[in-house]
């Protein structure tokens, strides 16, 4: 199946009573990890990668290594754009053929993050979905962390899905970047703030979340959660794993194999946490 709009991730996850995970790549081995597993459950999901991550190969070569992938595979994936820090980086992506974009001005002004994700609306035209975010979440991605954290104001949170017009909303309610292993959600403002939106919601730092909190999500009205740091974990781990029984291996593909085999155990376990009906 041809890359979809992350609009039909969206409608297929809240018609089925699905929350989608959206699993960054950085590589091959990354990609096969993911939709093995993806085919296997049949979860509609979201493939992603963050500006930090293009540096070696550009957005291009991952489009191309992702829809090629997908061409024998019957569930809906999209291609999003993580943390699109900029205008350009959203202008890369959509030259690019991503199917979904993400802009993340949460660390500015809120009139200033309204305005710039305005007008990624605008560019996004009405194919793509867009995601924005209100209330700068903590952690680190890729190394890169906010220079202030700050949840979610859920009396913020209605003027600004409008005034934006985004489809799906990413929030700071206790979740954090990275693997966080003591970050908790916060039901209670996760609540209010989902009263609030007339958008589905976005929870990020999937990873550092507990089972019994990822379980929960669905029933407030989050369509879509981010891992990334236990995927890159998964593969690093393998790699080393293989170096230290033999520090003279030289079988690249086995190694490589291996590692697409822990990545997409990981990914199917994170999805079917997501999902506990599955």
């Amino acid at each position: 199946m041809p890359l979809v709009s992350g609009h039909d991730v969206i409608q297929h996850c809240t018609a089925r009573g699905l929350v989608a995970g959206a699993f960054n790549t950085t590589n091959i081995e990354t990609t096969m990890g993911i939709i093995d597993a993806v085919e296997k459950v049949g979860v509609p999901t979201f493939i992603q990668v963050a500006p930090t991550n293009v540096k070696l190969s550009g957005y291009e070569y991952v489009y191309d290594m992702v829809a090629r992938r997908l061409a024998d595979t019957t569930v809906p994936v999209a291609l999003h754009l993580d943390h699109g820090k900029s205008l350009a980086a959203v202008e890369a992506a959509l030259a690019a053929d991503f199917t979904s974009i993400m802009i993340d001005a949460s660390e500015e002004p809120l009139a200033e993050n309204t305005a710039i994700s305005a007008t990624a609306r605008r560019m996004c035209g009405a194919s793509i979905a867009l995601e924005a975010e209100l209330g700068s979440i903590g952690g680190k991605e890729d190394d890169v962390a906010p220079e202030f954290a700050s949840t979610t104001d859920p009396a913020q949170v209605s003027d600004f899905a409008a005034a934006v017009g985004c489809d799906m909303l990413a929030v700071s309610v206790g979740n954090v970047h990275g693997y966080a292993p003591n970050a908790r959600i916060d039901f209670d403002l996760l609540e209010r703030v989902r009263a609030a939106s007339s958008v589905p919601l976005v929870i990020h730092g999937g990873s550092g979340l507990p089972e019994e909190q990822l379980g929960r999500l669905a029933d407030f009205g989050v369509v879509k959660v981010n891992v990334a740091s236990d995927l890159r974990n998964a593969m690093i781990r393998s790699f080393g794993e293989a170096y230290a029984a033999n520090p003279n291996e030289n079988s690249l593909i086995r190694v490589s194999l291996d590692a697409v085999a822990a990545i997409s155990e990981v990914v199917e376990r994170r999805i079917r946490m997501l999902n506990p009906s599955l």
